[in-house]
C-alpha cells in the first residue's frame, strides 16, 4: 500500500446547485477503511480542544455516519454547518491584511482506542468554498487521561503523521500512514483555517498490557482490548466489527445482519483475540433482531495462524431479541475464534470471555514495547 496510489482532491467544488448534495462529492475506495476506526465515539474519543470554532463545533468531527447539509439553515453566526469550521484568518494589518504561512487553526482529538494507525480521512463534504488550503495531522502517546494543557506542553512529542498537504473540498481526503508506533492522541491542523466535516482514523487497536492484566478475566474479542474482525461471509446490511463494539446494541443496523440466502450454506465471521487466551465464557446476543436474527450458532476455535479448527460449542438454537449465556465445560486455549451462523440473519454482539495466557501475556507486554508503549 503506498500513498502515491490514494486519489488526491483539490481545489473548490462547484457550488450547491439544488437536489442530492452528495451527487458531486469526490471520494474514493481507501485501502485501509476495512480497519477500525480508532476515533470512533462508541470506543472513548472525543475533540478536547481547538483554538476555534467560531462557525461550527469541534465535536462534530467524530459523528456517526455522513455529514447533514441543509442549504436553508442559518442562524446568528452565518451558515450552520456539519462539521468544525473556524472564522477566517486575517494578517496583522491592512498593510498585511493576509495570514503568514505559518498561521493555521487545530483541535486536539483522543483516539477512543490507543493504536496503530494505517490510514487518515479528513473529509470536507458540503464546505465547497470555505475549506482548509491544506491540512497536516501529527500524533502523540501519553498515559493516563492528559489535559490539553498536558498536551500543549513544550516536552510533548508531536509525530508528523501526514505532512502538510494540499485538499479539496466537498471531498474525503484520505492519507495512508507509515509509522509503527502507539498513538493516543492526534493534533488536526487546518492551515490556514476553514471547515472540515469528518474525521475517520483508520488503524488497529494496541491495548496496554499492564491493564488487561490487572483485568484478570475481560472480553477477549473486543475492539478495544485488542480483538479484530479477520473475514466475514457477508457485509451487506452492515460491518460484522459491530458485533465487538462496546456496549450492548441500541438498534438494528448497530449489528451484524447478511442478505437472504438462497442457496445451502451459512454466513460467519472470524475473529482474531487480544492475543493467545483461555475462553471460559461466551455471550452471543441477537439484540434488535427480531425477524432477521439467526436460526443457529456454533462457535469453533483455534490456536495459532495454522491450527485446526475444534467446535467449542455445538450448533445452537438462538431466539430473537435475546442475550444467550454459555459456560464452557473447561477453559479454552485459542489465538482465534470463527462463529458460524445458520442458515443466515444476524447477532448483534459476541462477547468472549477469559484471560491471557502466560504466553499470549509477555507476546502482548512485547508487541508494547515495539511501539513505544
Amino acid at each position: 500500500m503506498t500513498d502515491a496510489a490514494i486519489p488526491r482532491f483539490t481545489g473548490d467544488a462547484s457550488p450547491y446547485a439544488g437536489g442530492d448534495p452528495y451527487a458531486d462529492h469526490r471520494t474514493a475506495d481507501f485501502p485501509f477503511t476495512h480497519l477500525v476506526d480508532l476515533a470512533d465515539r462508541r470506543l472513548g474519543a472525543g475533540v478536547i480542544a481547538a483554538n476555534d470554532e467560531f462557525f461550527a463545533e469541534r465535536e462534530n468531527l467524530l459523528k456517526p455516519g455522513p455529514a447533514v447539509f441543509d442549504p436553508e439553515h442559518f442562524g446568528h453566526k452565518g451558515k450552520i454547518m456539519d462539521g468544525w469550521e473556524t472564522r477566517r484568518r486575517r494578517g496583522v494589518s491592512a498593510v498585511e491584511p493576509h495570514p503568514t504561512p505559518d498561521d493555521h487553526d487545530w483541535a486536539l482529538v483522543r483516539l477512543g482506542a490507543p493504536g496503530v494507525i494505517r490510514g487518515i480521512v479528513l473529509d470536507t463534504a458540503h464546505f465547497r468554498g470555505n475549506y482548509p488550503q491544506a491540512v497536516s495531522v501529527e500524533g502523540a502517546s501519553l498515559p493516563g487521561s492528559p489535559s490539553p494543557e498536558d498536551l500543549l506542553a513544550p516536552d510533548v512529542k508531536w509525530t508528523t503523521l501526514v505532512p502538510r498537504t494540499p485538499v479539496g473540498g466537498h471531498a474525503a481526503n484520505g492519507f495512508a500512514v507509515d509509522a509503527e508506533q502507539r498513538f493516543t492522541h492526534l493534533r488536526i491542523n487546518q492551515h490556514p483555517d476553514g471547515g472540515i466535516a469528518r474525521l475517520r482514523v483508520y488503524g488497529e487497536v494496541a491495548p496496554d498490557p499492564a491493564w488487561l492484566t490487572a483485568l484478570g478475566t475481560f472480553d477477549l474479542a473486543a475492539l478495544e482490548n485488542g480483538g479484530q474482525v479477520e473475514d466475514a461471509s457477508d457485509r451487506f446490511y452492515s460491518p460484522a466489527t459491530n458485533t465487538i463494539q462496546p456496549g450492548r446494541s441500541r438498534k438494528m443496523d448497530d449489528g451484524w445482519e447478511t442478505r437472504r440466502r438462497r442457496d445451502r450454506g451459512n454466513d460467519w465471521i472470524r475473529y482474531r483475540l487480544a492475543a493467545q487466551s483461555e475462553i471460559r465464557a461466551v455471550e452471543i446476543d441477537t439484540a434488535y433482531l427480531k425477524g432477521n436474527s439467526a436460526g443457529w450458532a456454533a462457535l469453533s476455535v483455534r490456536d495459532g495462524e495454522d491450527g485446526d479448527w475444534s467446535e467449542v460449542l455445538p450448533r445452537t438454537r438462538l431466539q430473537p431479541d435475546t442475550n444467550h449465556r454459555f459456560v464452557l465445560d473447561g477453559p479454552v486455549r485459542a489465538t482465534h475464534v470463527r462463529i458460524d451462523i445458520f442458515p443466515d440473519g444476524g447477532i448483534s454482539r459476541l462477547r468472549l470471555y477469559g484471560s491471557l495466557t502466560g504466553e499470549g501475556a509477555a507476546g502482548l507486554a512485547a508487541r508494547h514495547r515495539e511501539l513505544g508503549g
